[in-house]
């Protein structure tokens, strides 16, 4: 049995333990573990969880991504690539991306995207499922449901399934839902939660840097990363000067996986509430007939 069918269904699959350890004793080390859509998600919403680890005996970061990169944007020297090259380009960034960051293992599923959105399917679920049982994390990294890409949400659909799915005493302390195709700065201070990513600046920015396919191919994540931690750092506090120097936001998905019936929508559009209510109490203030 090769180590693909040991997580996944997908002979397409991509398993990498940069240091050259076992599959199952990488797994085994997990502490923080990130699922992302695509491949440059993790190192955007889940450097968190990368400089925690990098450097570190006791701490693991384990990164998942489940698309294969052919919807990817391609232009320059990248435009005239067809689907299946593109595939292969972006698998090698993120393996890229797995040893600069030191990685505990890098597991890339390879679905096309019109599988992960279809809703009648559980192969990724099922997947996540595996990885998770085998990793057992302290602390997973997801994307938020308030994310305005579709992929996203079907990916966060997959992951919190897996997630329920675990016996009790398994499943993570913590579950944050990340930014990456909708900031959270939105969010009233007392829910979102601050994640400090102020340490080894050089290192956030390799790791984006190492996708030059995005970046070259037209989309400069690496400035727009960058430039979303250093906003959401100084907007954060308007009275006193910056506790940090880079801040990603997180929504608390925690409360979603301890409850597997905790109904989703209800809980995001009661942040989305608790927004609006902040807004209205001001403009009934200062804008009252």
């Amino acid at each position: 049995m090769n180590e693909e069918t040991v997580l996944t269904q997908n002979t397409n699959a991509d398993i990498l333990v940069p240091d050259g350890k076992p599959l199952e004793v990488a797994l085994r080390r997990t502490t923080h573990l990130a699922i992302g859509a695509h491949q440059d998600d993790l190192e955007i919403m889940a450097y968190h969880g990368i400089a925690s680890c990098y450097g570190e005996k006791e701490l693991w970061f384990t990164g998942v991504t489940c698309t294969d990169g052919a919807g990817s944007s391609r232009v320059g020297p990248y435009a005239r690539y067809s689907d299946l090259e593109m595939i292969q380009v972006r698998k090698d960034e993120q393996r890229q991306a797995a040893t600069v960051g030191q990685y505990g293992a890098m597991v890339q599923l390879c679905y096309p995207s019109s599988i992960i959105k279809d809703s009648e399917s559980t192969l990724l679920a099922d997947d996540l499922a595996r990885v998770l049982e085998h990793a057992r994390p302290r602390v997973v990294y997801a994307h938020n449901p308030a994310d305005k890409h579709r992929t996203h949400i079907a990916v966060l659909h997959a992951t919190l399934t897996a997630l329920r799915g675990l016996p009790v005493g398994e499943r993570p302390e913590k579950v944050y839902g990340c930014e990456v195709w909708r900031d959270l700065d939105w969010m009233p201070d007392e829910h979102k939660i601050a994640l400090d990513v102020s340490h080894r600046q050089n290192l956030a920015n390799a790791l984006v840097g190492v996708f030059d396919s995005q970046i070259t191919g037209g989309k400069r994540y690496d400035l727009a990363a960058q430039g979303r931690r250093y906003a959401n750092a100084t907007f954060h506090y308007a009275r006193e000067g910056d506790a940090q120097h880079q801040v990603t936001f997180a929504m608390d998905l925690t409360p979603l996986v301890t409850d597997e019936n905790l109904e989703v929508g209800g809980y995001v559009l009661g942040f989305i509430d608790a927004f609006r209510d902040d807004v209205r109490q001001n403009l009934e203030t200062w804008f009252r007939k």
